[in-house]
């Protein structure tokens, strides 16, 4: 059985986070998302609201659970018994650090294996970050975000849909 984790922060989710899940998904037995706590950065949201943003996003997907975790990503794994990590690429420079997390990762348990995969062209430029500063300022995150959350960011800034 072919059990993936994709990890992430998802502080929010995006599309681009959405269409990684439902590819990979397809292309595993089982993908945990795992939601990072990393008590280092400030969220937006807790991690109990985002995993239950990507609850409610991947209900519908069978095979994908989500969970939670702190430390590093190869101890989590041990523990959920996942051999492969699957990671989204955006550009060149993603690439750059992702193989270098990608290497350790294998130097640390030989049995993890890292799979990438290229976000789709309507995605290449988003992030976490970009829909964060747009909705700071009251910008359009319509085509960022699974429409559900919009209103959920915009309040974390103190925006109401009129301000907008």
């Amino acid at each position: 059985m072919k059990k993936a984790i994709y990890p992430g922060s998802f502080d929010p989710l995006t599309l681009g986070h959405m269409d990684i899940i439902e590819r990979s998904s397809k292309i595993v037995d089982e993908l945990v998302i795992g939601v990072l706590n990393n008590s280092a950065k400030s969220s937006l949201f807790s991690l109990e609201e985002r995993v239950t943003m990507i609850k409610e996003m991947t209900h519908y997907i069978p095979n994908v659970t989500v969970g939670s975790f702190d430390g590093l990503l190869v101890d989590y794994m041990k523990e959920i018994d996942a051999t492969i990590i699957i990671r989204g690429l955006r550009a060149v420079t993603d690439f750059e650090y992702e193989l270098q997390i990608a290497q350790t990762n294998h130097v640390e348990n030989p049995n993890v294996e890292t799979v990438f995969l290229t976000t789709s062209l309507q995605y290449s430029y988003l992030s976490s970050t970009i829909v964060k500063e747009f909705a700071s300022h009251g910008g359009d995150i319509s085509k960022f975000v699974p429409a559900v959350f919009i209103n959920r960011i915009y309040e974390r800034y103190g925006i109401t849909q009129s301000k907008k």
